[in-house]
């Protein structure tokens, strides 16, 4: 049976730190912690890409992904220099070597990373879907607009596929 592949987006210091209200951060986190708890639960992989682009000019721990982000040790992590988090990393070959069957992405920020790795995944014949509530944006308007034309998937539904239907 293939895999679900978890995809947690640029949910850095650098980028959330300063705007956790203004973008409802909490509740994106709460939305990503538990599909991330089901898909580890049923041996599915948790993949947390981190933006590296300009880390000369940040310091470390900005770089880091923000505290209300469970991180497990079984996660795997990905830095990349683009916006298309496929773009000169090992991405594809580690969703290729799971056995990966339906990429589920979240993160920040759905008009740029997020839009551009899911396009990524689907460039290269992944099945791809966005966690519904599991986006942000620094422009609130792009969240219903990027949801509108793209598939998007509820917790639920995850949680269902996971578990084996």
């Amino acid at each position: 049976m293939k895999k679900i592949a978890f995809l947690i987006i640029d949910m850095q210091k650098a980028f959330l730190q300063d705007h956790k209200e203004q973008m409802n951060v909490e509740r994106a986190c709460e939305h990503i912690n538990y599909v991330a708890e089901q898909l580890r639960a049923n041996n599915h992989p948790v993949i947390h890409i981190q933006d590296v682009e300009g880390a000369e000019d940040l310091n470390a721990e900005s770089l880091e992904i923000i505290p209300e982000i469970n991180v497990e040790p079984q996660d795997i992590r990905v830095t990349k220099e683009a916006s298309n988090a496929f773009w000169n990393t090992e991405l594809e070959q580690i969703l290729l070597k799971h056995d990966i069957g339906l990429v589920v992405v979240a993160g920040y920020a759905a008009e740029h990373c997020v839009l551009f790795t899911y396009n990524g995944a689907r460039e290269r014949g992944f099945k791809t879907v966005i966690l519904q509530n599991g986006i942000l944006s620094s422009n609130s308007d792009v969240i219903p607009l990027t949801n509108r034309d793209r598939n998007v998937i509820s917790y639920p539904v995850i949680e269902f596929i996971a578990n084996g239907l």
